[in-house]
């Protein structure tokens, strides 16, 4: 994919397949949606998860957005990347929005209190990537 259709497909809701490395220096792999921080992908997750104690031992991630069911539908973007944890409240609370706008629709006011009690324990993840691996078997001519 050129870097404008990259852009095209990661801002669509895709799943975002997340994988950090272990203690042991296994993948330690999670699903999750994505938002943006300044333009680049970021994670919502909790302060304590293992991907954010996994990241403050060591910041490198790779991570994968994929499409497609045949063959000849196969889409996908790979991050390889390092991620840098922000906690600052306002930052956590504007990817929360972001995140739920992309997957869950319009976001209200009444939604607002319920999201900043979910912020509170909650970090932002930016994907600072370094190198983007991407492909479109539709451009292959490749059989559906």
């Amino acid at each position: 994919m050129t870097e404008a259709e990259v852009g095209v497909f990661l801002a669509e809701p895709h799943h975002l397949q997340v994988a950090t490395i272990g203690v042991s220096g296994r993948p330690h792999l999670v699903t999750m949606w994505y938002g943006f921080l300044d333009g680049a992908p970021a994670l919502w997750t909790y302060a304590r998860s293992q991907k954010v104690v996994n990241l403050r031992r060591d910041p490198r991630l790779t991570c994968l957005a994929e499409s497609g069911r045949a063959y000849g539908e196969l889409k996908g973007v790979e991050l390889v990347a390092r991620g840098t944890i922000v906690e600052d409240p306002a930052v956590v609370l504007a990817v929360g929005q972001s995140v739920f706008e992309r997957y869950q629709g319009p976001f209200t006011t009444d939604d607002r209190p319920r999201l900043e009690r979910m912020s509170a324990k909650r970090v932002v993840v930016r994907i600072d990537v370094e190198q983007v691996v991407s492909w479109d078997h539709a451009k292959m001519g490749a059989p559906g």
